[in-house]
């Protein structure tokens, strides 16, 4: 079985990692784009007889430049790592984001981390790449350095659907629409979110509708309200359900959470790690005046539920 190894900080790069294809970036959501991406390495990686490695970081650049103005993740780091398994990538480098890497010129990142410790041969990024300190390397950078180091620098082909090229940017649009088809056509899988089943105040089971609660690991979600959903992970697979995301404003609460009631199903799942799929969005998450109208308001997203999965 095909096993794809995590590298974890610089100084984790052994000399067995020299000698690699690659590209750089945030892959958020690992999408058809990037799919694209991943296809045109692995051909010149079988065609090189070199290993496909992915350099990626965490943070990302912009989450430690403006924390306070990123979009949303479209993946947590876990879940992209899911993705990315499935699209021959034979290592996965993440360095972190610091004021050490922060501070590296464009030349020092070129000869100490591409050249030096992955020894790359091609690689494939973005014609608006920036990279270095104060962003100051480019394209253009990587290629006169290729020139130099003996390594072939392509750019991304644009992969387009609808006449629109295929962008986190744009999936985070659908989703915040509860446009959950578009999302799906261009990720090329409907949209997911994964986690550990964990405790939580056990408001569901008074009401009759106990949920599975997942802690979404993320400053925002690129989701909010009530969803027709498939669970992923646990025994029987996949199970039917309708799931919430959001701060639960009737009971006041804050902080966001993922609670999935999963249909004709009774089993203890805390501790398990499951992947949630959305298919449909219902409605947006309101404020109830009393716990019963809540509980009304529940029984008619189930029914909704099991219309969509009998049709």
């Amino acid at each position: 079985m095909f096993v794809m190894e995590l590298i974890r900080g610089l100084q984790n790069i052994r000399a067995k990692h020299h000698g690699c294809v690659a590209t750089i970036g945030n892959f958020d959501g690992v999408h058809l784009g990037h799919q694209a991406v991943l296809g045109q390495l692995a051909e010149k990686a079988a065609e090189l007889n070199l290993p496909l490695t992915l350099m990626t970081f965490e943070p990302q650049p912009m989450e430690y430049f403006a924390p306070d103005k990123v979009p949303s993740r479209l993946t947590r780091f876990r879940e992209k790592i899911l993705a990315l398994q499935r699209y021959s990538v034979e290592r996965v480098c993440c360095l972190s984001f610091n004021k050490k890497l922060a501070a590296l010129t464009a030349q020092d990142f070129i000869e100490e981390v591409l050249v030096a410790k992955l020894g790359v041969k091609y690689l494939v990024v973005g014609d608006d790449f920036c990279f270095g300190k104060n962003r100051s390397g480019t394209f253009d950078t990587l290629t006169e350095a290729g020139k130099q180091f003996g390594f072939q620098v392509v750019s991304m082909h644009t992969f387009e659907i609808d006449g629109e090229r295929v962008s986190s940017t744009r999936i985070r649009l659908a989703l915040e629409k509860g446009d959950m088809l578009t999302a799906e056509k261009l990720l090329g899988r409907s949209y997911r979110m994964s986690g550990r089943v964990a405790h939580g105040e056990k408001l569901g089971r008074e009401l009759g509708y106990p949920t599975a609660n997942i802690h979404l690991h993320r400053q925002a979600s690129a989701l909010q309200g009530i969803f027709i959903v498939e669970v992923f992970g646990l025994d029987q697979e996949p199970l039917q359900g309708v799931a919430s995301i959001g701060t639960r404003p009737t009971v006041n609460q804050t902080k966001a959470l993922l609670e999935v009631f999963l249909l004709d199903f009774d089993q203890d799942i805390y501790g398990r790690h499951i992947q949630v799929s959305f298919l449909k969005k219902l409605r947006d998450e309101e404020k109830f005046e009393s716990l019963d109208k809540l509980k009304k308001q529940i029984e008619l997203d189930v029914k909704q539920a099991r219309v969509y999965f009998a049709t």
